[in-house]
């Protein structure tokens, strides 16, 4: 691991965001709440949480980090038939919350992907990216729109 023992401890945000495409069909499911395994976007939540507060488990190297916020938020984009996922990661340390904001987007998107598999094994994961990270030395970041 990257010795972070003399870097000062900031405020670090990270804001990471991801999307799943699925049939029509199935984001209606999602939206009425009648998945036989329950209520999709409530779980996703839950498990994004969790994966966000265990990434230094599964990501070799990363460091465990006291997170003192997490929220994971979803937004039905009917156009495009998919839900997109924005989580919100943050702490006071030495090191960025990057991984734990993507960790918690994969997380919580493929919670949607294994509750909904019986209706449509073809949904697919895309565009997971960091929007946002401030706080540390590397200072505030922003990605482009594109």
């Amino acid at each position: 691991m990257v010795d972070v023992g003399s870097k000062a401890s900031t405020h670090r945000v990270a804001i990471a965001s991801g999307r799943i495409e699925m049939q029509p069909e199935t984001l209606a499911l999602i939206e009425s709440g009648t998945a036989k395994k329950g209520d999709v976007l409530g779980i996703a939540r839950i498990a994004g949480i969790m994966g966000a507060k265990k990434t230094s488990e599964l990501i070799p190297l990363c460091h465990p980090l006291a997170l003192t916020r997490v929220a994971v938020d979803f937004e039905l984009l009917k156009d495009r038939h998919s839900v997109q996922c924005i989580s919100t990661v943050e702490t006071v340390g030495p090191t960025g919350v990057e991984m734990e904001a993507l960790t918690a987007v994969q997380v919580a998107l493929l919670t949607i992907y294994d509750m909904c598999k019986a209706v449509d094994r073809g949904m697919v994961i895309a565009e997971v990216r960091v929007l946002e990270k401030s706080g540390g030395k590397s200072g505030h970041f922003l990605a482009s729109s594109s």
